[in-house]
């Protein structure tokens, strides 16, 4: 069974598969692992053969004359994909299906309301939990202790699988709920009723038994991966010009690679901000190809000057030094400028291996890439792909970056991928947000007090906005942010952003707005909707879209209106040039996982070698011709794609589906149409969207909308 954890962004958003959020994926999986220990299984699901499967169903049908001969052999089958010897002989598996059957529709449904019932009490309560055991990993409450990680992968619902197993609830399930396949979710699910989509989620659980050592070894590769992201800080002040100069204020500590892009966007409008964005794209680029000394890494002893490699012992100490990385010695005492291990890369491949361990448990999915489109998305992979290629490859990307050069006044440079100047918030000096966020949020009490004002700002009913606040509690998170979802009605969301020793600045109030989208579809989905297996929206693309609509308006809530000239045209050349930059992302991401499975015993100097030639390969095709430079492997910096198997998909998925909703949500109240759309659960994508704004998923509009915004830019 895969339990519904509280953890957003990062898999699926549904309510069958667990759902994570940015800088919790990880410990999600943990959790989920560890709930698998003590399941007993085997890759081998021979244990009951063809003759026996049609023996049963020959004997039960012959003397039940009135049962659906096809509903019950597809039960039986299902059974016994996942039936082991240790669960009991042929003869037993042969009574438990005869005696457990249900052909009675009334009884049929009882039994799927009182499943429903204990499963959100199983998944709220694991939800919980989870949370609490993760607590000190996730929020910033001091130095990390040793426990933390132990109690990150403990959980007194070790055996909850073993047991849903071994007491025949699970084999129940299966028996007399049919699993459906993609294919047949997408062709029958438009007639479906809400009952019968809660049904195909309740046997859709369990399509995996998964040994405890299997999934052990998972939980441990994918902690281990995101510690090493969450606490990939570079302490920016320490950074040194050839002369000397620190162009970084003191105290400006950057988590990779998020915080260091966010940097690099806010310099456009700065004064020789130029200079410093070419420091960090350098510092990108070592981070990626493991150049960068490991002295400097979360370090706030060490000066580094990057042009000619040097380390020394800071004057500026500028915050607590590594507890592994002590210095001693007077400013300016050389410090081992040794380059990382290749890290990076060993984590992937620890994760990959991890997740090969899983694929033999899953016959029906048995690649984590199935996985992720099949189960988690359930939109084809191809059919994702080629809605980026689209967008790649379309007229309007170089138009727009002819545009962004003449704006520029110079030659494009690769990092102006992230080109931000189409925001009203290119025009406002970054330390000016800073000041206003953090004398309006100086704590995580302040902005908890604000979330009613917010909701109330954005078009939500009073009452509506004080019943969504009172279901959301705000954490100041030691990563990047995340939405840490409830998993049954009676728990509370949790919004977690990052917050600086003097308050919020602009950074983690736009990313508490953007959780706060999240967080918003978090309580609607499942305290609104009709059935708690239907909790969530189809997957977490859409969820990020929401979050995406939520955070577009972080300016207008600061004070800030669109009233500049073209502003229509800005944000829609804003909004494609972003997917632009994350389509390219999500192909490497993509791309990178299939040569994995090409590559299986692939070192890490190997995968960091094809990793960085397909970042390459792909900026040749898609963005060469654009920006006039080959062989840039910038793209390939994403943290996700170190401890998120194949999540940065959902991204460019999610901005289209944001573009189409706020397009439809134009001139309509945003919190009604939103708890309407969110309201229809965890159906399947196309139909989820056809219903919500009356349009398949498709990135026509946002070519459509660019090609008019440079039309009427030209003028």
């Amino acid at each position: 069974m895969n339990h519904s954890l509280p953890f957003h962004e990062k898999s699926a958003a549904s309510s069958r598969r667990p759902r994570f959020a940015k800088g919790i994926w990880i410990f999600a999986l943990a959790v989920l692992a560890v709930l698998a220990m003590g399941r007993i299984g085997s890759a081998d699901t021979g244990f009951i053969d063809e003759t026996q499967i049609r023996a049963v169903v020959d004997e039960y049908t012959a003397a039940n004359k009135d049962v659906p001969r096809d509903r019950f052999e597809r039960g039986v089958r299902q059974a016994s994909e996942f039936w082991r010897e240790n669960d009991g002989s042929t003869a037993d598996f042969a009574r438990f299906c005869k005696d457990n059957f249900i052909a009675d529709s009334a009884l049929l449904q009882q039994t799927a309301d009182r499943l429903e019932a204990a499963f959100e009490s199983i998944n709220g309560y694991s939800a919980q939990m989870g949370r609490d055991l993760t607590w000190n990993l996730d929020v910033d409450t001091g130095p990390l202790l040793p426990v933390d990680y132990m109690l990150a992968q403990y959980s007194p619902y070790a055996h909850i699988d073993d047991d849903l197993f071994q007491t025949k609830i699970a084999f129940l399930v299966l028996l007399n709920y049919p699993k459906y396949t993609l294919d047949e979710r997408l062709r029958l699910g438009p007639a479906w009723t809400s009952n019968q989509w809660m049904q195909a989620r309740l046997a859709g659980q369990f399509d995996s038994r998964i040994p405890s050592d299997v999934a052990l070894t998972e939980s441990q590769a994918i902690v281990s991966a995101g510690d090493y992201v969450s606490n990939y800080n570079i302490f920016m002040h320490h950074l040194l010009t050839p002369d000397g100069k620190r162009p970084f204020p003191k105290g400006l500590r950057l988590l990779s690679h998020w915080n260091l892009r966010d940097e690099l966007k806010s310099l456009y409008p700065e004064r020789n901000g130029l200079a410093r964005q070419k420091m960090i794209y350098a510092l990108m680029g070592k981070i990626l190809r493991q150049e960068i000394p490991a002295a400097v890494i979360n370090n706030p002893a060490v000066d580094w000057t990057m042009s000619t490699n040097k380390v020394v012992i800071s004057p500026e100490v500028d915050g607590p030094v590594r507890p592994d990385g002590k210095v001693t010695g007077a400013p300016g005492t050389p410090v081992d400028n040794a380059p990382e291990p290749l890290a990076r890369f060993a984590h992937i491949l620890d994760v990959f291996h991890a997740e090969q361990g899983i694929d033999k448990y899953c016959p029906t999915l048995p690649t984590v890439i199935n996985r992720r489109f099949d189960r988690d998305r359930e939109i084809p992979e191809d059919t994702i792909r080629q809605m980026f290629v689209t967008v790649l490859t379309s007229d309007a990307a170089a138009k727009t970056g002819k545009l962004i050069k003449k704006r520029l006044g110079r030659s494009l440079q690769p990092f102006d991928i992230w080109y931000d100047g189409f925001k009203v918030r290119s025009t406002i000096s970054e330390d000016k947000l800073d000041s206003m966020v953090r004398a309006k949020y100086p704590s995580v009490q302040a902005f908890q007090a604000d979330l009613g004002h917010i909701l109330g700002e954005l078009g939500f009913d009073a009452a509506t906005a004080d019943y969504l606040a009172s279901k959301i509690s705000v954490d100041a998170a030691r990563g990047s942010g995340h939405a840490a979802e409830p998993g049954r009605r009676d728990d509370k969301a949790h919004l977690r952003t990052r917050l600086g020793a003097n308050g919020m600045d602009y950074k983690g109030f736009s990313i508490a707005v953007h959780e706060f989208g999240h967080n918003v579809e978090q309580v609607f989905s499942l305290y609104r909707v009709e059935h708690t297996l239907l909790r969530g929206v189809p997957n977490s693309a859409f969820t990020e879209a929401f979050a995406f609509v939520f955070q577009e308006q972080d300016l207008r809530l600061l004070g800030f209106t669109d009233e500049v000239p073209n502003a229509q045209y800005l944000k829609d050349l804003d909004v494609f040039w972003q997917m632009y930059e994350i389509s390219g992302v999500a192909l490497i991401d993509m791309s990178m996982w299939h040569w994995l499975y090409d590559h299986p015993e692939a070192t890490p100097a190997q995968l960091k070698d094809a990793v960085i030639a397909i970042a390459k390969e792909i900026w040749n095709t898609y963005y060469a011709p654009v920006f006039g430079v080959k062989d840039i492997d910038l793209l390939a910096i994403y943290s996700h794609m170190i401890d998120y198997p194949l999540y940065l998909p959902d991204y460019p998925l999610g901005q289209v589906i944001a573009f189409q909703m706020e397009r439809y949500l134009q001139g309509k109240n945003l919190g009604k149409e939103m708890e309407r759309m969110c309201v229809q659960g965890s159906i399947s994508p196309g139909l989820w969207m056809e219903r919500a704004v009356g349009a398949p998923i498709s990135t026509k509009p946002m070519i459509d909308a660019a090609n008019e915004a440079l039309k009427a830019l030209s003028k």
